[in-house]
């Protein structure tokens, strides 16, 4: 049977797009208190069932849909490069690997083709007979027909012949861009990839007490632990803090903090380390989208793995990464004069906008790689941007050359604040104050 909860998501869902909705409107219709109506429409907003509109409410809209390409299949790339698919319909499914421009000899194109590779060719026969031949896709530009025997050949072999009216480095350039996202979005470390599974989950239900706490405790040596019913939901966490001096037979419900911070298993362990650190905690619960609990992730797994994602080697690079690349250091920081540290940075066409001079955004980019670089060198902390209040006093002109210089403000426990100047030739162009948020001795 359904929880409430679940009701109410079917319930929301079954309104017509469009249709406006409230806590108490849901409440009153489906008889579940305010409070569970609220935690229902919340998780409605998350899943892309409702929007809430300023002056307007909480509306009822389609469900978006997830964008991103998890593996970029022949069928997707029909829809990248708006051709269409005009043999070997049945291997649609299939993975493209590479792609290859037959802007050569036959001959030459067997040191390239590969399986799962996609041939993109013109109107040459032979070629696309030798690409399908060898387990290879073929993308026909310039919107040629293909001759018949090698549509045949492509149905029997369960190989792709896609066509498209754009010419060959056109495709390329498309195709290109959806496999480098595909790999920055494969970089890109969620929750699902690094918590801890439901199966080595150490957790207590709602009718326990104390002393099975304590019991737990001493077993896996563990202070926290996830509060769930009888249907797996979670509840509450029970902390070592929070048994102090209770009795042993006081049920866990008395004495957890109920309906406690979570995660799921889509966000990034980016976002996670920064709700760890900014409310102070060691253990959070990973639940589904009904509140049911899927395992735990703690501040532990959270800080091997962004240590981790920071010593693999970068396998395609995002914008932030081309401003990186471009960031020199000029000098280093000595015993006596920490402030000596600052960071020299070329303006290049590619980081200018309209106008000419530099975009605001690369300007803030760059500003927040200096700042995190600073706080790595002085105190071998890694931060996280919470604040940045930007003043940009003279238009910064193409090929400038850009020297940063930091300055600590405060430096604190958890948090950091940095003075950011930006100079031109010793005159002051901008000026940044930025806050952070301290993660870890490395």
């Amino acid at each position: 049977m359904p929880t409430k909860h679940d009701q109410i998501l079917q319930y929301i869902e079954s309104l017509p797009v469009g249709e406006r909705i409230s806590v108490r409107m849901i409440a009153k219709n489906l008889q579940v208190s305010e409070g569970t109506a609220y935690r229902a429409i919340k998780d409605a907003e998350n899943v892309g069932l409702v929007s809430t509109i300023q002056r307007v409410g909480t509306i009822r809209i389609e469900r978006k849909l997830k964008q991103n390409i998890e593996k970029l299949t022949f069928g997707e790339v029909v829809k990248i490069i708006e051709g269409d698919i005009i043999g070997g319909e049945s291997g649609l499914a299939k993975v493209l690997n590479k792609f290859v421009i037959g802007a050569m000899t036959e001959e030459a194109m067997l040191r390239y083709i590969t399986p799962g590779s996609l041939m993109i060719v013109g109107n040459r026969t032979g070629a696309q007979k030798l690409a399908l031949e060898n387990g290879a896709a073929v993308l026909i530009t310039g919107g040629f027909e293909a001759d018949p025997s090698v549509l045949k050949l492509a149905d029997h072999l369960e190989m792709p012949v896609l066509r498209t009216t754009y010419d060959s480095f056109t495709v390329a350039t498309m195709i290109n861009r959806a496999l480098t996202d595909q790999l920055i979005k494969k970089e890109i470390m969620l929750v699902e990839d690094i918590y801890t599974k439901l199966e080595s989950t150490n957790y207590l239900f709602v009718d326990h007490t104390v002393a099975d706490y304590r019991t737990l405790n001493e077993e896996t040596s563990h202070a926290r632990f996830p509060v769930v019913n009888k249907n797996m939901r979670l509840l509450g966490i029970l902390t070592a803090k929070d048994v102090i001096g209770k009795p042993d037979n006081l049920s866990v419900d008395r004495v957890m903090t109920k309906d406690p911070s979570s995660v799921k298993t889509h966000m990034s362990v980016a976002s996670v380390a920064h709700m760890m650190i900014w409310d102070g905690l060691e253990v959070m619960p990973v639940v589904a989208d009904d509140l049911s609990l899927l395992g735990i992730i703690s501040r532990q797994d959270v800080m091997k793995a962004m240590q981790l994602a920071q010593r693999q080697p970068q396998v395609a690079d995002t914008i932030a990464d081309q401003i990186i690349e471009q960031i020199e250091i000029v000098n280093t920081p000595s015993n006596t004069d920490k402030n000596q540290l600052s960071f020299k940075f070329t303006v290049t066409p590619q980081m200018t906008n309209s106008v000419g001079t530099i975009s605001f955004g690369v300007l803030s980019e760059l500003l927040t790689n200096a700042a995190q670089r600073t706080l790595l060198s002085y105190q071998k902390r890694n931060a996280v941007i919470e604040q940045l209040n930007l003043l940009y006093f003279k238009l910064i002109q193409l090929e400038s050359e850009l020297e940063i210089r930091p300055r600590v403000l405060e430096l604190g426990r958890k948090t950091a604040k940095l003075d950011m100047e930006v100079y031109i030739e010793n005159t002051l162009v901008a000026k940044a104050i930025i806050v952070c948020q301290l993660m870890e001795r490395t």
